[in-house]
């Protein structure tokens, strides 16, 4: 009889129309190759047979000539003799030289799937070449500390199910994404670095029931991202019957600096110098975010209102970190609260025009 179509979709021979519906809506979830990253190859074979025996079981026509002469003469590889219309509802073709044969041809089964659940895939494309990491390997700065969100993943963001009686028109649903805050230092993102978070959710096996899981994430965080960014992970939210699980989406934050601030490309620093230092001169000594020396002399009047620039010493640019914005160093000048009559005189005497 060939592939036993009942058993690879898991039904008696006896199984109803809804028994299959069901039963293809749970192994096609559960065996669509956008869910199986880790085992695509093996998915693929999966998801195929699935649709192919779902796409002959749920047609009457075809299930009439597969339970009589098997997967060979649904396919036209044994010509059943004599042949008619098996069970009154099947129908053989013949070129009129030669035994009449029924011809069935396997269709696609993504469109099997898409005519079934209404869209192609409820997965968000995992697995595929869509994702917010493409090309990124470990981040300079190494794993940072493993932070624990537990309990992020709540029954109730994932509300009603989809009733019993309406099983044949549910679409699944996805869950809304689950977003949280990742915060980083200017060094983290100068450099580019991996972060690890822990995670824990729950998991369905292939009955349905759910057990708890924890995974552990790797977060590669590029040279030049900025507060906002957003890292999606997706469909690590809970499963749950009839709801796609939820992307996790972790947002950038940047931590406050001790001596840099960041605005747009450009990190910007100001040094606090006095008076005499502004008028006779001033050599600024910076420490850059990866830990260079940078000595900047000033000879001229500094301004109260001055900005000294350094081209290409500020935060590498998200698109391409080999360039980078500028530093930008502004002065607050400390003046004098008093003079005695011998300085004011001294300083009449200096600035005199």
């Amino acid at each position: 009889m060939g592939v036993d179509y009942y058993k690879i979709l898991q039904v008696d021979k006896s199984a109803s129309d809804d028994d299959l519906k069901k039963s293809y809506r749970k192994l096609a979830m559960k065996w669509h190759p956008d869910k199986n990253p880790n085992n695509k190859k093996e998915a693929e074979a999966k998801f195929k047979q699935i649709s192919e025996a779902y796409e002959v079981l749920s047609d009457p026509q075809k299930r009439a000539v597969y339970d009589q002469y098997g997967e060979e003469g649904l396919k036209g590889q044994v010509p059943p003799p004599g042949a008619g219309a098996p069970g009154g509802g099947a129908s053989f073709f013949s070129s009129g030289d030669g035994p009449t044969v029924f011809r069935f041809n396997p269709r696609n089964a993504d469109d099997i799937f898409a005519e079934f659940f209404g869209h192609s895939s409820p997965f968000g494309g995992m697995g595929g070449g869509g994702s917010p990491f493409g090309g990124m390997g470990g981040g300079a700065g190494g794993a940072r500390g493993t932070q624990r969100f537990a309990s992020m993943f709540g029954d109730d963001m994932f509300g009603s199910q989809f009733g019993e009686g309406s099983m044949n028109q549910a679409v699944p649903r996805k869950a809304p994404p689950i977003e949280n805050t990742l915060p980083c230092s200017l060094e983290d993102l100068y450099r580019g670095t991996s972060k690890k978070m822990k995670i824990s959710r729950e998991i369905a096996d292939a009955s349905g029931n759910t057990l708890p899981v924890e995974e552990i994430l790797t977060i590669d965080i590029k040279p030049g991202w900025k507060k906002g960014t957003k890292i999606t992970f997706p469909e690590k939210g809970n499963e749950k019957p009839n709801i796609i699980p939820a992307d996790l989406v972790f947002i950038i934050d940047e931590k406050p600096h001790s001596t840099f601030t960041r605005e747009g490309n450009d990190l910007v620093v100001t040094q606090r110098i006095s008076l005499v230092e502004a008028l006779t001169g001033y050599t600024v000594h910076l420490t850059t975010l990866d830990g260079r020396t940078l000595t900047i002399p000033i000879t001229n009047v500094i301004q109260p209102t001055h900005e000294e620039t350094v081209p290409r010493e500020g935060m590498p640019l998200p698109k391409d970190p080999s360039r980078k914005g500028n530093l930008r160093i502004k002065f607050n000048i400390k003046f004098p609260t008093k003079l005695t009559a011998e300085q004011k005189a001294g300083v009449k005497r200096l600035l005199a025009p």
